[in-house]
Formats: structure tokens, sequence, C-alpha cells
């Protein structure tokens, strides 16, 4: 697989732009992972509100989800033991930020891998956060080629490596893990209606015993 024409166009380009483009990309590229996380714990938290355990147990495993999508990328990626563009790719520019230490191999992209799994997972988890969450995915993996430290071929294959995992693992354990939390909400237990929620026990009842709609 060779996309080493493609990554000089798009690095060609990079050093076209001007200088603030080139900050707010090398910025996204360095913490844009970072709004994943804020997403992650903004929709566990939305997930407690409801009642159905089914909303706590998406919110819950789609950081995990993301989490086995980088175990994933990075095994895969010492195996193929690809060298980065930014070494590998003659007549190649600067990159734009520094180039991963020899080592650091570049296939399958990890940021590319969490992004796509982030997306997928949180789409799952809040239907309607798609229109953000996939965005700002390919967002991350153009990045990683613009700033000098990806083949496109790899962003691509991150993406649906992550993207894939993501969605059979949340699918997967989805019935089991809203089980678990039904289970934790009955219990009536401190730490764990705080984290689950209290979804359908925290209506108020009339006096007859009945909760109010």
């Amino acid at each position: 697989m060779d996309s080493s024409r493609l990554y000089l166009d798009i690095t060609d380009f990079a050093h076209s732009t001007p200088g603030w483009v080139q900050s707010l990309f090398e910025a996204w590229t360095t913490f844009g992972l970072f709004a994943f996380g804020l997403l992650f714990i903004s929709v566990w938290w939305r997930s407690r509100r409801q009642e159905s355990p089914r909303a706590v147990a998406l919110a819950v495993l789609a950081p995990l989800a993301t989490a086995v999508a980088y175990v994933a990328s990075e095994a895969l990626k010492s195996v193929v033991d690809e060298e980065r563009p930014c070494r590998a790719v003659a007549g190649a520019a600067v990159p734009l930020v520094p180039c991963p230490a020899f080592g650091d191999w570049s296939f399958p992209s990890n940021h590319s891998a969490i992004a796509g799994a982030a997306a997928v997972a949180l789409a799952l988890a809040v239907r309607r956060l798609a229109l953000l969450t996939v965005p700002l995915a390919l967002l991350m993996a153009f990045s990683r080629v613009f700033v000098g430290v990806h083949y496109p071929h790899d962003v691509t294959l991150g993406l649906l490596l992550g993207g894939a995992l993501a969605a059979v693992f949340v699918l997967g354990l989805a019935g089991p893990i809203s089980t678990i939390t039904a289970a934790a909400r009955a219990g009536g237990g401190r730490a764990a209606v705080w984290f689950t929620g209290p979804g359908p026990a925290a209506r108020p009842q009339n006096m007859s015993g009945c909760r109010l709609p």
C-alpha cells in the first residue's frame, strides 16, 4: 500500500497555508482527542437522568470501546513496523510537528483509531452526536497527514479499524451491561446509584404509592 504521492500533495498544501491555519492543525492534532473525552463525560452524565439502563450502558461502553481500539491499533502497529513518512518519503516537506522517534511506527494511526472508535461509540449512545463526532474524527485523521506524521492510508485504516471495533464491542456488550446497570439501580447502593443514575426510581410518588408521570 503506497499513498506517498497523496502524502506529498497534502503536506505541500499544508506548507502553502497561512501560519494561523498550520497552528490550528498543530493544536488540533495534539489536543483534539480531549474533545472526545469531554463528550464521553457529557454523554455519561446525561444518561444518568434517563430511565433506560441501556442509555447508561452505551455511555459507559463508549470510552471502553475506544480503549480497546487503541490497544488493537497499537498491537497492529508493532506487527507492521511501517516507517513514518516524515523519514521515509524522499523530498517530503519538513513536518509541522516533530517526527516521532524511530520505533514509533506509522501504520495504523493510533489517533485515527481512537477518533474513529470514539465517533462511532458516541453516535451509538446518542445518535444525533454523529453530526459532530464523525466530522471531528475525519478532521483528526486529516490533521495527522497535514502535519506530516502519517500516510493517508495510515489514517484511513485507523478510522475503519477503530469504528468497526467500537461498533462490535458496544453492540455486543450493551445487553449485559444494561442488565448490570438495572441491577445496580435496583440495589440502591449509594455509589452504584450515583454512577448509574437513579433512573425511574427517582420519580416522586403520590399517596397511593404509584409513581407520578
